[in-house]
This record gives structure tokens, C-alpha cells and sequence, in this order.
């Protein structure tokens, strides 16, 4: 394999595969969306909060576990499992709920670690050491996912991020002391953005030692702000060939002990306006992986940059 891939990572580091179990929390939202810091959240995020491969929320944790379990456990016979809290910030929620929920989450057996997906500005010092703390005493990793899909600040403002690239730096060299692991959500293909924004966010990810990235490539959902500006031609998206060789490069400017979880993802098929080119996911990534061949390349090719590369004496 020419990165670093997930699967391979997950057998390695415990012996066996492993699967996600996602969790949709009730009544959670992102301080961009209920007037905190703004209103109506990033302009590509539609109302599921990017959770809409998600049981109902309505369910209890257990309740979603124990069915996400069972499921994987008759197809593939899988016997850990990592409790992913996925839709909207799973931190942005009062420190009581919090605790009530993790603790939930830790009883549930056979699991191995737990992911939260939440934003950089929702993470700090109390939740951070409280997290830390868990970690330690049930035995579990802990990875925080963090949405980051730029280091182009300009790009993060005109899509309603909220938040700009020194508050994703604090969040992670937070999470760092920690000891925590923390994994970036990254698009390469948001308007506005270029090749050198693609590569440029590559190399502060490898600056900051992030343990994982997720790939995205941007997909439109109906009734969001981004889907009513591309509906109107406000802006044109690259081809499918342009993301598959931005892709090639921004894993070659990645360092080479970041693992990869996705280097692609997908929308929700029922309101989608824009996704993937028509195409297939795996077809895309398994596009990338022939490039990489092709060109014979890898991942951290040209991680070059870092302490100090100018110094040649």
C-alpha cells in the first residue's frame, strides 16, 4: 500500500479488525448554527449534521451500540469496536451531560476506543483533562475528531466555518498534551481553494503531528446555503481527474505516520444535488491508489519541509 491506510493501522495496533459503532446524540447542535458565534452552521451542512448514516437519535447510546454490534457482528464476525459519537459537536454540550454520556458509552463492552467528531472551538482544558482521565482508567483510546477542511482561513470564512485556522492549531496542540489522538477532517476540493492550499494544508497537519486525516471530497446537499449558490453558478467545482491528482499530491506532502481513514467520502444519496462526479467512492479511491502506482509515489514523498530543511551544512 502506498499510505498509511486505516484497516491496516486498526489490525496492527490491536490485533484484529476492528469496527465503528456510530452514535447520534439527541438535541446536539454547533455553536454556528444556534447564534453562539453564528447562524446557520457551515454553508455544506445540511440538518442531519453529516450523521445521516446514523440510527435515530431518539435511540439510547446503549440501544445504538448494541445494534450497530450486532450488525457487524453476524456479517463480519467482529469482536471490537470503537463507539463513534459522529453527527454535529459532541462536545458542545453542558460538562455534566458530558460525563453522563461517556460513562454510558464506557460500560458498553468489547470496545476498544472511542472517536469524537466536534469542532476545534469546542474543546478545552476541563473537557480535555476529563477525557484524558477516562482514557487512563477504563483503558480505552480516546481520538478526537476535529473539522478542519482548510488552512485557507479566507476559504473557512466564506463557508461559514466559524472558526479559523489558530483555533484548530490550539485545539490540537491541547489535545497533544492531553495525550490524546486526534484525527483531521480535510476537503480538498472547497471553492475557492487551490493545489496550494491542498498541499499547504498538508504540510501544518504534519507540522502539528495529527494522527489521522479523514479525505473528503466536497458533496452538495439540497436546501443548504452551498447547494443555493451552486444551483445559481456562483462557483464551479474541479473535475474528478483534478481531485484524484490534488489527492496524489496532498498525500505526498503528508508525513508518512498519519493514518489515512478515508481518502474519499459520500452523501447522503436521497437529497443529493452534487457527489463524487456521479461516481462511485471506492471508484475514486481506487483511482488515486492506481496514481500513486502510476507515478510511483507515496505518501510523504515529499515531506521534506519540516525541522529545519534549509540547513544543509
Amino acid at each position: 500500500m502506498h499510505y498509511r491506510e486505516y484497516s491496516t493501522y486498526l489490525i496492527e495496533k490491536y490485533g484484529e479488525r476492528v469496527y465503528k459503532l456510530p452514535v447520534s446524540l439527541n438535541g446536539l447542535t454547533c455553536p454556528n448554527r444556534d447564534g453562539n458565534i453564528s447562524f446557520g452552521g457551515c454553508s455544506f451542512c445540511d440538518a442531519t449534521g453529516s450523521g445521516f448514516q446514523c440510527l435515530p437519535k431518539d435511540w439510547s447510546v446503549t440501544a445504538q451500540l448494541e445494534e450497530n454490534k450486532a450488525f457487524y457482528h453476524r456479517r463480519f464476525g467482529a469482536k471490537k469496536f470503537i463507539a463513534y459519537l459522529q453527527s454535529f459537536s459532541n462536545t458542545y454540550m453542558p460538562f455534566e451531560r458530558l460525563q453522563e454520556v461517556m460513562e454510558e458509552v464506557c460500560a458498553f463492552p468489547d470496545l476498544v476506543a472511542i472517536s469524537l467528531s466536534t469542532r476545534p472551538d469546542c474543546v478545552n482544558e476541563r473537557y480535555l483533562s476529563y477525557l484524558s482521565s477516562l482514557a487512563q482508567s477504563r483503558n480505552l483510546d480516546i481520538d478526537i475528531e476535529l473539522g478542519l477542511q482548510t488552512v485557507n482561513y479566507h476559504t473557512l470564512k466564506a463557508i461559514n466555518r466559524g472558526h479559523t485556522l489558530a483555533e484548530y492549531i490550539d485545539a490540537v496542540l491541547r489535545i497533544k498534551r492531553h495525550q490524546l489522538t486526534t484525527t483531521a477532517h480535510v476537503i480538498l476540493n472547497l471553492p475557492g481553494d487551490t493545489l496550494d492550499d491542498v498541499i499547504e494544508t498538508a504540510k501544518v497537519l504534519s507540522a502539528l503531528a495529527v494522527d489521522g486525516v479523514k479525505i473528503h471530497s466536497l458533496y452538495i446537499t439540497g436546501g443548504t446555503k452551498l447547494a443555493q449558490s451552486y444551483v445559481s453558478g456562483e462557483f464551479t467545482l474541479i473535475s474528478m481527474e483534478e481531485y484524484i491528482a490534488w489527492a496524489v499530491s496532498f498525500l505526498e506532502y503528508l508525513h508518512p505516520k498519519i493514518v489515512i481513514q478515508r481518502l474519499v467520502g459520500k452523501g447522503p444519496q436521497d437529497n443529493l444535488i452534487f457527489g463524487n462526479w456521479d461516481s462511485s467512492w471506492w471508484k475514486i479511491r481506487d483511482s488515486i491508489e492506481e496514481e500513486l502506482i502510476k507515478q510511483n509515489s507515496y505518501q510523504g514523498k515529499k515531506c521534506d519541509y519540516l525541522n529545519g530543511h534549509a540547513l544543509k551544512f
